[in-house]
Protein backbone atom coordinates (compact mmCIF):
# COMPACT_ATOMS: atom_id res chain seq x y z
CA UNK A 1 0.00 0.00 0.00
CA UNK A 2 1.38 3.33 -0.64
CA UNK A 3 0.64 6.27 1.54
CA UNK A 4 1.67 9.73 2.79
CA UNK A 5 4.88 9.47 4.99
CA UNK A 6 4.58 9.38 8.87
CA UNK A 7 7.02 10.37 11.38
CA UNK A 8 6.97 6.71 12.39
CA UNK A 9 8.13 5.67 9.11
CA UNK A 10 11.53 7.92 9.66
CA UNK A 11 13.77 5.29 10.86
CA UNK A 12 12.65 2.85 8.37
CA UNK A 13 13.59 5.27 5.63
CA UNK A 14 16.71 6.06 7.21
CA UNK A 15 18.28 2.60 6.86
CA UNK A 16 16.58 2.22 3.53
CA UNK A 17 18.52 5.25 2.83
CA UNK A 18 21.80 4.71 4.72
CA UNK A 19 22.03 1.26 3.32
CA UNK A 20 22.86 3.37 -0.66
CA UNK A 21 25.27 5.56 1.42
CA UNK A 22 27.70 2.65 2.76
CA UNK A 23 27.25 -0.15 0.01
CA UNK A 24 26.86 1.86 -3.58
CA UNK A 25 27.47 5.23 -5.32
CA UNK A 26 23.65 5.75 -5.94
CA UNK A 27 23.40 8.96 -3.75
CA UNK A 28 26.69 11.04 -3.48
CA UNK A 29 26.85 11.35 0.54
CA UNK A 30 28.78 9.62 2.41
CA UNK A 31 27.61 9.89 5.97
CA UNK A 32 25.18 8.10 7.16
CA UNK A 33 21.58 10.54 8.02
CA UNK A 34 20.31 10.72 11.41
CA UNK A 35 16.87 9.97 11.88
CA UNK A 36 16.34 13.99 12.99
CA UNK A 37 18.53 14.64 9.78
CA UNK A 38 15.85 12.74 7.63
CA UNK A 39 12.79 14.59 9.55
CA UNK A 40 14.11 17.55 8.67
CA UNK A 41 14.81 16.48 4.74
CA UNK A 42 11.24 15.04 4.74
CA UNK A 43 9.54 18.32 6.43
CA UNK A 44 11.05 20.73 4.17
CA UNK A 45 9.74 18.80 1.20
CA UNK A 46 6.16 18.44 2.80
CA UNK A 47 6.08 22.32 2.49
CA UNK A 48 5.70 21.93 -1.26
CA UNK A 49 5.17 18.25 -2.27
CA UNK A 50 4.03 14.87 -1.32
CA UNK A 51 6.86 12.16 0.52
CA UNK A 52 5.09 8.79 0.10
CA UNK A 53 5.89 5.34 1.65
CA UNK A 54 5.30 1.89 0.21
CA UNK A 55 4.11 -0.29 3.44
CA UNK A 56 3.81 -3.94 2.90
CA UNK A 57 2.74 -5.95 6.03
CA UNK A 58 3.49 -3.03 8.32
CA UNK A 59 6.93 -2.88 6.90
CA UNK A 60 7.84 0.11 4.24
CA UNK A 61 9.73 -1.33 2.06
CA UNK A 62 10.30 2.15 -0.21
CA UNK A 63 9.42 5.55 -0.53
CA UNK A 64 9.63 8.32 -3.31
CA UNK A 65 9.51 12.32 -2.83
CA UNK A 66 9.88 14.80 -5.37
CA UNK A 67 12.15 18.27 -4.98
CA UNK A 68 12.09 21.61 -6.73
CA UNK A 69 14.04 21.35 -9.94
CA UNK A 70 15.36 24.79 -9.13
CA UNK A 71 15.19 28.17 -6.95
CA UNK A 72 14.11 30.75 -9.70
CA UNK A 73 10.62 31.20 -10.13
CA UNK A 74 10.29 30.01 -13.87
CA UNK A 75 11.23 26.68 -12.73
CA UNK A 76 8.28 26.12 -10.40
CA UNK A 77 6.44 23.42 -12.56
CA UNK A 78 9.91 21.11 -12.64
CA UNK A 79 10.94 18.98 -10.07
CA UNK A 80 13.88 16.42 -9.50
CA UNK A 81 12.27 12.72 -8.18
CA UNK A 82 13.67 10.74 -5.75
CA UNK A 83 12.24 7.01 -5.63
CA UNK A 84 14.22 4.41 -3.06
CA UNK A 85 13.37 0.63 -2.30
CA UNK A 86 14.62 -1.77 0.48
CA UNK A 87 17.53 -3.78 -0.65
CA UNK A 88 16.16 -6.70 -2.00
CA UNK A 89 13.10 -5.47 -3.05
CA UNK A 90 14.20 -4.22 -6.96
CA UNK A 91 12.45 -5.54 -9.23
CA UNK A 92 8.80 -6.63 -7.99
CA UNK A 93 7.00 -3.50 -9.36
CA UNK A 94 7.37 -1.21 -6.24
CA UNK A 95 9.21 1.72 -7.94
CA UNK A 96 7.37 1.71 -10.37
CA UNK A 97 4.09 1.63 -8.49
CA UNK A 98 5.55 4.64 -6.20
CA UNK A 99 6.64 6.55 -9.68
CA UNK A 100 3.23 6.63 -10.77
CA UNK A 101 1.70 7.56 -7.60
CA UNK A 102 4.42 10.45 -7.31
CA UNK A 103 3.93 11.41 -10.88
CA UNK A 104 -0.01 11.43 -10.34
CA UNK A 105 0.34 13.91 -7.37
CA UNK A 106 2.59 15.99 -9.14
CA UNK A 107 0.25 16.62 -12.07
CA UNK A 108 -2.59 18.00 -9.78
CA UNK A 109 0.14 19.97 -8.71
CA UNK A 110 0.51 21.65 -11.97
CA UNK A 111 4.04 19.91 -12.08
CA UNK A 112 4.72 19.42 -16.06
CA UNK A 113 8.26 18.19 -16.21
CA UNK A 114 10.04 15.66 -14.37
CA UNK A 115 13.65 15.10 -13.70
CA UNK A 116 15.88 12.38 -12.40
CA UNK A 117 19.47 11.96 -11.99
CA UNK A 118 21.11 8.71 -12.08
CA UNK A 119 24.46 7.77 -10.92
CA UNK A 120 25.61 5.27 -13.93
CA UNK A 121 26.10 2.95 -14.06
CA UNK A 122 22.69 1.19 -13.37
CA UNK A 123 20.68 -0.47 -15.68
CA UNK A 124 17.50 -1.05 -12.85
CA UNK A 125 16.93 2.68 -12.23
CA UNK A 126 17.72 3.65 -16.19
CA UNK A 127 14.92 0.67 -16.74
CA UNK A 128 12.58 2.10 -13.99
CA UNK A 129 12.35 5.79 -15.59
CA UNK A 130 12.44 4.54 -19.21
CA UNK A 131 9.64 1.94 -18.69
CA UNK A 132 7.92 5.52 -16.96
CA UNK A 133 8.62 7.29 -20.95
CA UNK A 134 11.64 9.26 -19.11
CA UNK A 135 14.25 9.75 -22.08
CA UNK A 136 18.06 10.67 -21.23
CA UNK A 137 19.04 13.89 -21.91
CA UNK A 138 22.20 14.51 -20.03
CA UNK A 139 25.54 12.55 -19.54
CA UNK A 140 28.32 14.37 -17.17
CA UNK A 141 31.44 12.41 -17.00
CA UNK A 142 32.96 11.78 -13.94
CA UNK A 143 31.49 14.06 -11.73
CA UNK A 144 31.41 12.71 -8.36
CA UNK A 145 33.88 10.29 -6.80
CA UNK A 146 33.09 7.88 -3.93
CA UNK A 147 34.51 4.59 -3.15
CA UNK A 148 37.72 6.08 -4.85
CA UNK A 149 36.33 5.57 -8.05
CA UNK A 150 35.14 8.49 -10.56
CA UNK A 151 31.17 8.25 -11.40
CA UNK A 152 29.19 9.76 -13.83
CA UNK A 153 25.87 11.19 -13.38
CA UNK A 154 22.72 10.68 -16.44
CA UNK A 155 19.79 12.62 -16.18
CA UNK A 156 16.44 11.43 -17.55
CA UNK A 157 13.58 13.70 -18.39
CA UNK A 158 9.77 13.03 -19.06
CA UNK A 159 7.90 16.32 -20.25
CA UNK A 160 3.64 15.98 -19.92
Amino acid sequence: MIRPVKPADVQAICDIYNYYIENTFITFEEQKVTAEQMQERIDNVLQKFGWFVYEKEGEVIGYCYATGWRARSAYRFSVETTVYLKNGFEGNGVGTALYRHLIEDLIRKDIHSFIGGISLPNDSSVALHEKMGFQKIAHFREVGQKFNKWIDVGYWQLVL
